[in-house]
This record gives C-alpha cells, structure tokens and sequence, in this order.
C-alpha cells in the first residue's frame, strides 16, 4: 500500500479530482441504512481522529470483504451533511420521482434502487431526520408519476386501468449490499442492488416477480411518447 500511495496521481479530470480526494465527503459503506452518514464518520473525521492517512482509509476499505468493499460519495443534495434538503423538496407537490432505471453510469452508481429506497429509507428507516408518509410515498411513485409521463392507463388500482400491481412485504422491505455484475457486453462492469420483500410484481395482469425472484414472464413493452388525455393503451 505504502508503494501505491507514493506513486505520483494520474491526470484526473477536474471533476475526478473533486470526488477521489475529497475525503470529508467519503463514508465507508457497510448497509442498507447507510445513506444519510454523520460527518464525524467521514474518512477524514476518522484519519484527523486516529492520526491515519485517510487514502491508507479508503485502500484498506476497497480490500475489505474479498476486494469488494464499497466507499460512499453522496455526489449531490449532501452540502448540509444530511439528508434534510431533501426532506424539504419532497414537501413540494410538483417533486416527481427519476433515475430508477439503472442504466446510466452504471459503473459507479446503482439508481435501480430508487423506489425500494423510497418506500423503506424515508418510510420506515430513517434515523437522522424525519420521516415521510408512506402514503405520500406510495402515491408519488405511482399515480403522481404515470400522470407526469402520460400514461393513463395506470398508476391507480381501479376499474378500467392496468393490474400494474406490487404486493409488498413492508416489514421485510430492504437491500442487498451492492455488488459489481461483469455481464454487460463486452464483459462490462454494472453495479447491482437486488432488493428483497417483493411478495409479487404483477404487470397488466402478468406476475413478472414471486417472492423476490423473476418469473420469466416479460409482457412489458416500449412506450414511445405520452398518451392522449384518458386514452388507454396495452402495451
């Protein structure tokens, strides 16, 4: 290690530069609950504390657990070391959910993990702050967000909609800790965060996860703009 770290760095672009030494916003992450981390944790709070160097910090995490421990770096919305900006956007009626599909920047991030984040961290889990109904929850991330995007065919349990359905088991609600996948093409490298208390994930009538596992049935299909004003479509 002590080799490594006497090399001279990289080139790194402004922005690298900002995230791989910025050592009072890195966390080492061990949870699911992890997310909303107390600055006297930081990998810089730790080295000014034990008198260690907070790269040998970041190299001894980076071996831990077979060479697949993981660093936090809340890249945007933790300026106030919390989780409290947040909060208050998410008071304001015309917040709307994003980044859930987990196909950008796939390297470094998980956002596939966004409505389980939802529905357990700012639920049920939180330590550090308040909490949100888990009604407003459930509604932004449904009916809020199918009307945001022009389907309306869905995002309500009614009569004359689509059986888009999730059967949640809230108490088991949760995370598996991140892990690297080498399965896109080429052998490319994406992160993975598999989630577990799904009881069953129906679309259009179809059950496409059963107890945390995927069926095999897919009758999801591309949507290619919004729908007219109460329209109804079936793909």
């Amino acid at each position: 290690m002590a080799k490594i770290l006497a090399e001279a760095p990289v080139n790194l672009s402004t922005l690298m530069q900002f995230i791989c030494g910025n050592y009072d916003r890195m966390w080492v992450f061990g949870g699911e609950n992890d997310y909303e981390p107390d600055p006297a944790d930081s990998l810089a709070a730790v080295a000014a504390r034990t008198g260690a160097n907070p790269e040998e910090l970041a190299y001894d995490q980076m071996n831990s657990n077979g060479g697949e421990g993981l660093l936090y770096f809340p890249f945007l919305n933790y300026a106030a070391r919390n989780l409290d900006p947040l909060f208050e956007m998410h008071q304001h009626d015309h917040t709307r959910m994003g980044l859930a599909d987990a196909g950008a920047h796939c390297g470094t991030i998980c956002d596939g993990g966004m409505p389980t984040f939802m529905l357990s961290f700012w639920t049920r889990d939180r330590s550090r702050g308040d909490l949100l109904p888990l009604e407003q929850v459930i509604k932004r991330q449904t009916s809020k967000t199918a009307e945001f995007y022009g389907l309306y065919d869905r995002g309500q349990i009614t009569s004359g909609k689509r059986a888009d359905i999730n059967i949640i088991d809230y108490d088991g609600l949760g995370f598996e800790s991140p892990q690297m996948a080498w399965d896109l093409p080429g052998g490319a490298p994406r992160f993975v965060q598999k989630a577990h208390g799904y009881l069953a994930t129906i679309c259009r009538g179809t059950v496409t996860v059963e107890n945390d596992e995927f069926t095999g049935n897919y009758p999801g299909r591309l949507i290619r703009g919004r729908q007219s004003f109460g329209g109804a479509i079936t793909r």
